[in-house]
């Protein structure tokens, strides 16, 4: 397999960021290269001295058909002249460590308990719980173990509420401490009973306190307001990943049009300067054997973006032909699909439509899914195999219709089902609520 043929594969599995990013190294490296920003002819055609047969010495459009690549506009996309937002040059969002530590700046403490304070911030994860133990942390500050609880107080007064917490339920009881509607149930629920809400066993919890159950019911319906991670909202943002689409579907009187995103990947185009170098050169010099050897190395870059493009286009289409009942009815009508399926209709391997669809993700007038998503396993029905996901829509929507005072189990849920003429297993059943993190009818009983 040649560097070249590599290269092409590498290409055919990226996304549109990660194509972008590589067009930017390839700039660095490739000096023959450089972005086409819409002014050939008027200024970088036009060097100073260049003479009328110096810019036409070369037949540009000749020379890339004798390559093998077409000439065109696909190549690459047209860069915008629209200047960058300005919250584009924020560095990064102020960590929950900084939002304590600036806190701490601002109260009036002896030094010494400031260090202690900001070490006990040092131990604090991103959900804003203090990881170890205050005796340890005592002893290697070389501290008593009362000042450092009276430290780890004064940090759990700061914002967010709950902050320093060693425990789900010190976090819960400190949220209960700012909060004036707090239902008379709700600390002592909180201080005895948490493993049995978390199993939904409200009738022992009524019958030891000797309440009614619907008071239970109405108490931990508040505690579940307040917020078990409270600092997994703060922070700095490097772990957000932005999903941008590599191709939109977009409906056009009835039918489906296909795009594939050439937005974010720059323009390329061949350096005027190594232009009139090349025409220069002889032959056999050093300098016109780099130059060619770098102008072959564009111009297989340019072909291999645009083979990516071609692929990617024809195997979204081969998809959307195919799964043409979700792009009109929604997520119950999809279909089973398999990557064989797909690469016999256009005509490649398997491996080339697991390649184009990898890291891929499209924009549908349903909302924005990989393309991954589409190539679904299934389960027989009464009207031949049915997505997972199709059967995983159904589920989602008898269980919101269910009684919530009766909830359906999972064998009743099979039933519903073959009624709609699906048919799984209770065991099928529990996998996919499960997957959807949907809890047993045990757990979903309100009383």
């Amino acid at each position: 397999m040649t560097p070249e043929l590599q290269q092409a594969i590498g290409l055919l599995q990226l996304s549109s960021l990660e194509l972008c990013d590589l067009i930017q190294k390839e700039l660095l490296d490739n000096p023959v290269l450089e972005l086409d920003d819409g002014e050939e002819g008027e200024k970088k055609g036009d060097e100073p001295g260049e003479t009328e047969h110096e810019k036409d010495a070369i037949d540009w459009e000749q020379y890339l058909q004798e390559v093998g690549v077409e000439p065109s506009p696909g190549f690459s996309q047209r860069q915008t002249d629209e200047g960058v937002p300005f919250d584009h040059y924020l560095s990064k969002e102020p960590s929950l460590q900084e939002r304590l530590l600036r806190q701490v700046g601002l109260c009036r403490m002896a030094e010494v308990d400031k260090r202690m304070a900001e070490f006990l911030i040092g131990n604090i994860d991103q959900n804003g719980y203090l990881q170890g133990e205050l005796e340890e942390f005592a002893l290697l500050l070389g501290a008593e173990l009362r000042e450092m609880e009276s430290a780890l107080a004064v940090i759990q007064q700061f914002d967010p509420v709950g902050v320093g917490a060693r425990n789900l339920r010190e976090c819960l009881l400190l949220q209960l401490r700012e909060r004036g509607d707090v239902h008379p149930l709700a600390q002592k629920i909180i201080e005895l009973y948490l493993a049995d809400v978390a199993e939904n066993r409200f009738k022992k919890i009524a019958r030891e306190l000797q309440v009614e159950i619907g008071q239970v019911q109405a108490a931990v319906d508040f505690i579940r307001t307040l917020d078990p991670k409270p600092g997994r909202f703060l922070g700095d943002n490097r772990d957000v990943r932005y999903i941008v689409p590599d191709v939109f579907v977009e409906e056009v009187d009835g039918d489906y049009v296909i795009l594939v995103n050439e937005f974010s990947a720059p323009r390329l185009t061949i350096n005027p300067y190594y232009r009139s170098l090349l025409a220069k050169e002889t032959g056999g010099s050093l300098t016109g054997s780099f130059i060619k050897g770098r102008l072959d190395s564009a111009l297989w870059l340019l072909r291999s973006i645009e083979q990516r493009r071609r692929t990617l286009y024809k195997v979204t289409e081969a998809i959307v032909r195919r799964q043409r009942c979700f792009f009109d009815e929604g997520i119950r009508f999809l279909k089973p699909l398999v990557l064989r399926q797909i690469a016999e209709e256009v005509g490649v391997h398997e491996s080339t439509v697991s390649r184009a669809t990898a890291n891929k993700h499209a924009q549908t007038p349903r909302g924005l899914y990989p393309l991954k998503f589409f190539f679904a396993s299934g389960v027989e029905g009464s009207q031949g195999i049915v997505s997972a996901e199709s059967v995983k829509s159904h589920l989602r929507e008898v269980i919101a219709a269910e009684n919530i005072y009766s909830p359906l189990s999972d064998q009743q849920l099979a039933e519903l089902l073959m009624r709609r003429g699906i048919t799984v297993s209770r065991r099928t059943i529990a996998k996919y609520r499960e997957e959807l993190n949907i809890p047993s009818s045990s757990r979903r009983k309100r009383h």
